[in-house]
């Protein structure tokens, strides 16, 4: 009974304020797969196709290419065993991850973190014990108010019945921006920049970010991660660039 009455609370609402998408402020047809995102939105995000790296999830430019390593997996095998990428770091999914992590849209959360949640409800391999989010340094926390890579792992937790541990990876040193800088730059960045506040034995360890560029950030959580007593690390992004 209570179901229903809230199927028509609901409809009611939907009557009175019909919903509209959260990026393009369209209104939302009723039977929209996704309450939060247009169909145009949603088109216009761009998947990640199947030409790229099987371990760091790096697009390659030409569609031939499936199968192989790229070259900078192959000069330096990163410590995580493979990224999980929802799409391209363009279109749509570039301005919703903007929004989010800049303009304060925390409701964008949910409707990217299900692109999430749909990807690797079909990937084999071991399930993960522990979702952990990439750590934002707390002078950084404070400023921006929330952590996106916290906000994007709350939903696939719930949806997947994984547990997240926000603190076992602590970010103590505090650095620039990445944007701008080179990969070399990036590296040194981040050197030291992570630390653990307790082991992670044995842990079969998913780690989550918004968007993965040369992936030095993530490289250097997975090496602090496996070096902690981690079985594996594997990354999970919204977009790759």
């Amino acid at each position: 009974m209570w179901a229903e009455l809230k199927h028509h609370l609901r409809n009611g609402f939907d009557l009175l304020l019909p919903p509209t998408c959260l990026l393009c402020v369209g209104r939302l047809e009723p039977d929209n797969g996704d309450a939060s995102l247009s169909d145009a939105c949603q088109s216009n995000m761009t998947a990640l196709g199947d030409a790229f790296c099987r371990r760091c999830a790096q697009p390659y430019p030409t569609p031939y290419a499936t199968d192989h390593l790229c070259g900078q997996c192959l000069q330096r095998p990163p410590p995580f065993s493979c990224v999980h990428a929802t799409g391209r770091y363009l279109g749509g999914i570039a301005e919703a991850i903007h929004r989010l992590k800049y303009r304060n849209q925390l409701p964008l959360a949910k409707p990217l973190s299900g692109r999430l949640t749909r990807m690797l409800s079909d990937v084999p391999g071991n399930r993960p014990e522990l979702i952990v989010p990439v750590p934002l340094h707390p002078r950084r926390l404070r400023q921006r108010g929330y952590n996106q890579a916290l906000e994007l792992s709350r939903p696939l937790a719930s949806t997947l019945g994984i547990p997240i541990d926000a603190q076992v990876l602590q970010r103590t040193r505090h650095t620039p921006s990445q944007q701008g800088l080179s990969a070399a730059e990036r590296r040194g960045n981040l050197r030291n920049a992570f630390q653990l506040s307790c082991p992670v034995e044995n842990r079969n360890i998913l780690l989550i970010d918004d968007v993965m560029t040369t992936g030095e950030t993530v490289r250097e959580c997975a090496r602090v991660l496996l070096a902690g007593g981690a079985a594996e690390v594997r990354v999970a992004v919204i977009a790759r660039a």
